[in-house]
């Protein structure tokens, strides 16, 4: 109990690595996001959503809209409901960390312990908002609720890009520097081998958009996205091979440009997945349809394959932000992580010492932001809620589950926004030739 109520390092047990004290809780308050999207996934499986009706209140007012009673049946979309209470609470969660953590310098601030510690007093706050959530009416709470979900999702979609931009420079670099050190050409192979694949699996994945999300005649909005992402990622790959970005960024190379058009690609998929036109849309049919065909479908299936991919790359990036800062200050800046100077003398000591296996790396200043660091698991639990509900909200009857085009220009723009930046990655040395970008 004492471990429990006091500091992250209790938490560790003596078989444990040594490890910081910043690191174990990010790693704690991502286990609470985690956990919370546990639930999220289990209120939505069809065999739970069914039971969902019989929790107190939970269904009654469903059709409440500006006060008025439509006594609708609200038994379609339970587990929509339940996603919606579950990311507002784990947003409210993280909010109010946020504000509490404001301007806290280090650890030898009073809040820092907060922030670090009392981990079962968080877990029964967690618990609390959620109970609380489950007992909002409906009225107008999905429809706004989906608005802040969609605002949320399109800047979280910007930081796993971030994130994606500066792990393949740093991938890039890494195999470089061992291609130089040993002089093995095996290097290069592998540089060579990986970009082909990353290259090959973007252009079959566009065929395959091209035949499936769209049609000899009609589907033009789909064409369109289409071919404007495949110019824009023909445009970035160009651009970093060229001599002038070369000799700015010798790192710079086909290897980021693929992984980030096979991104933008994965990207383009999840926005053509929410097309409302059922005939450009061939997944659009199991959700989006009360015909007898498709009546023993659940509406509210989530575990198509774009969302089961946007689940694993949400899972690797918020571990991403909980336990690495990056190698490159500027992405340190803009992510408001570094590494204190302070944390490489305790972590000696602890070494040397061999008895303690966590230690406060933030005595003399914190590693990272911790309102910045809590926005981010705010804007993933967000994201998350999105992707389980497939970006779809009840319509204006609250009998079917519809997909807005607002989903499909989100998530687009989101992609342009990410080409954009990883072009201003590119280009900023020549056209800021006095700032230092190494």
């Amino acid at each position: 109990v004492s471990c429990l109520c006091g500091s992250a390092p209790c938490l560790l047990c003596g078989c444990c690595p040594s490890a910081k004290n910043s690191t174990v809780s990010r790693l704690l308050f991502t286990f609470f996001l985690f956990l919370g999207t546990l639930v999220s996934i289990i209120m939505i499986i069809p065999g739970v959503e069914k039971e969902l009706h019989k929790l107190p209140g939970f269904c009654e007012g469903s059709g409440s809209v500006l006060g008025v009673q439509t006594h609708v049946d609200c038994g379609s979309f339970l587990g929509h409901k339940a996603v919606y209470r579950m990311g507002f609470a784990m947003a409210a969660f993280f909010f109010l960390f946020a504000v509490i953590m404001v301007c806290v310098r280090s650890s030898k601030d009073p809040r820092a312990a907060v922030q670090n510690g009392f981990w079962f007093f968080k877990f029964l706050v967690l618990v609390g908002i959620t109970v609380g959530a489950f007992y909002i009416p409906d009225g107008a709470f999905t429809s706004v609720w989906f608005y802040f979900g969609v605002v949320g999702s399109f800047l979280f979609i910007l930081i796993q890009l971030v994130l994606l931009i500066d792990f393949a420079h740093s991938w890039s670099q890494l195999w470089l520097r061992n291609a130089g050190e040993s002089s093995a050409k095996g290097w290069y192979a592998a540089l060579c081998i990986v970009t082909f694949i990353f290259y090959a699996t973007s252009i079959a994945a566009i065929v395959l958009l091209y035949v499936y999300y769209t049609k000899p005649e009609g589907c033009t909005e789909g064409k369109a996205l289409i071919s404007i992402n495949l110019i824009l990622c023909f445009i970035v790959s160009a651009v970093s091979i060229l001599p002038k970005i070369q000799d700015a960024q010798p790192h710079s190379g086909l290897l980021q440009a693929s992984l980030i058009t096979l991104y933008t690609v994965f990207v383009t998929w999840s926005a053509l997945a929410n097309v409302p036109t059922q005939a450009c849309n061939p997944m659009l049919l199991v959700r989006n349809s009360t015909s007898s065909a498709t009546a023993i479908q659940p509406l509210t299936t989530w575990w198509d394959a774009p969302s089961i991919v946007g689940l694993i790359i949400f899972i690797l990036c918020t571990l991403f932000i909980s336990v690495r800062s990056s190698d490159h200050p500027q992405v340190n800046k803009l992510m408001l992580t570094e590494e204190s100077a302070a944390g490489a003398g305790s972590e000696a000591a602890a070494v040397e010492s061999g008895l303690h296996r966590a230690y406060d790396n933030e005595q003399d200043g914190v590693s990272y932001n911790y309102t910045f660091f809590h926005l981010c698991l705010l804007l993933a639990a967000l994201y998350i809620m999105m992707t389980l509900t497939n970006w779809y909200r009840p319509d204006e009857s609250l009998r079917v589950l519809t997909s807005p085009w607002t989903a499909v220009w989100v998530k687009i723009c989101s992609s342009w926004a990410g080409l954009l930046l990883y072009l201003w990655t590119l280009v900023a040395p020549l056209v800021l030739p006095d700032r230092d970008f190494s």
